[in-house]
């Protein structure tokens, strides 16, 4: 009975299939983002490109989006091009996990003579890059705060490019509080507006949704876990745009300043301050285990409502405290937080008085412990 009714519903004349329609406005969508100065660019630049799906959906989706906007082919990494759901070839099917996804990609780069290798993972939402260093021969693989700190300046590029003499007044970037402070640093420079939100797009994407009721233009979005939202187009990560415009903003820079991403980012820090994190997370299976922690923690020395004022014996003193689960702000006038503060989920931040910040957060998927950690600089400290 299941079967002939499921039969009867794709004879259904209210069933249809918007596929040919979605794929068709998603690409006209993504080039007109793009100013067409940088498509010349792509076409001069000629760079060779290793990609890899991960054994996921993306490679017919990037590899129309380079043939529109005039970049190589990219040389696709066979044994992953396709989609498989048993992932043959990784332990983990997560770019994010960094160069032990990349051995297969690393190896195809070597025989094509490539130096930069960009990877989705299986969905096709995020993006990873490596570059190779010319001088040691050694790949980097960048981590989602320094790829969104090299999108977010790209992305002003384009406002730029297509609003010749407009300020940026009127125009937004977004990240995640647990992301890096680098585009807040940069939208003090140059005066566009910076905006932080809770952890996912789902705060970001509908943040952006409201400014742009408002009348705003929203450049930019990003959180450090390798997801990009470059325009508005889609309001969410999308790893198949953020793959052209990562790529269109290599070829500009090899054409226009001679330069990689890797040397990009190390001139964007001596512009902006050198900011630097360290994330990661431990694994911790016994879920009252975690709110004894982090109740431990706002209960500092069996003290209630206190929490710790330094760390490492004193060395560096903290400044400020931001409690999500409680909506404790101490930098707030009236001690609350103004993003949303939920029960339901762990996360305090620590901000201290040398500017590093420490975030200490749960999973919302998994049962980990997430911290993020980043140090800001001042650009003269650099």
């Amino acid at each position: 009975m299941s079967s002939s009714w499921n039969l009867d519903a794709l004879k259904s004349p209210l069933l249809s299939d918007p596929f040919d329609d979605m794929y068709k406005q998603y690409f006209e969508e993504m080039l007109a983002v793009f100013p067409p100065k940088f498509l010349e660019f792509n076409k001069e630049a000629q760079l060779k490109i290793v990609y890899t799906a991960m054994h996921g959906v993306g490679y017919p989706f990037v590899e129309r989006g380079f043939e529109l906007t005039n970049l190589n082919p990219v040389h696709a990494v066979i044994e992953q091009r396709d989609p498989d759901p048993e992932f043959p070839t990784v332990k983990f099917p997560n770019p994010e996990e960094g160069k032990s996804c990349l051995v297969l990609s690393m190896k195809l780069a070597d025989a094509v003579g490539s130096d930069l290798i960009l990877a989705n993972d299986p969905d096709a939402d995020r993006l990873a890059c490596a570059e190779r260093d010319p001088k040691t021969n050694q790949w980097k693989v960048f981590n989602g705060n320094e790829m969104g700190s090299l999108l977010g300046w790209w992305s002003v590029q384009y406002f730029k490019e297509k609003n010749p003499g407009a300020d940026l007044s009127n125009c937004f970037i977004l990240a995640s509080t647990v992301s890096s402070k680098m585009l807040g640093s940069m939208s003090r420079v140059d005066g566009f507006n910076f905006v932080e939100t809770l952890t996912g797009f789902k705060w970001m994407g509908n943040r952006s949704a409201e400014l742009m009721k408002a009348g705003k233009e929203i450049l930019f979005a990003y959180e450090e876990a390798i997801g990009f939202m470059f325009s508005p187009a889609v309001l969410d990560k999308d790893g198949v745009s953020a793959a052209a415009h990562l790529a269109t903003m290599a070829s500009y820079l090899r054409v226009k300043e001679n330069l990689s991403l890797s040397e990009k980012l190390n001139d964007l820090y001596k512009t902006y301050g050198y900011h630097y994190s360290i994330n990661s997370y431990l694994f911790c299976y016994e879920p009252e285990k975690i709110v004894r922690i982090f109740e431990k923690i706002r209960n500092w020395e069996g003290k209630a409502n206190a929490y710790p004022t330094f760390i490492l014996g004193g060395k560096y003193n903290i400044k400020n405290i931001r409690d999500l689960t409680t909506g404790y702000d101490s930098s707030a006038p009236d001690g609350k937080s103004t993003l949303p503060s939920s029960k339901s989920s762990q996360m305090i931040t620590f901000t201290l008085e040398n500017g590093t910040v420490i975030t200490l957060r749960t999973s919302g998927t998994e049962p980990k412990i997430k911290y993020y950690s980043e140090y800001c600089a001042k650009p003269e400290e650099t």
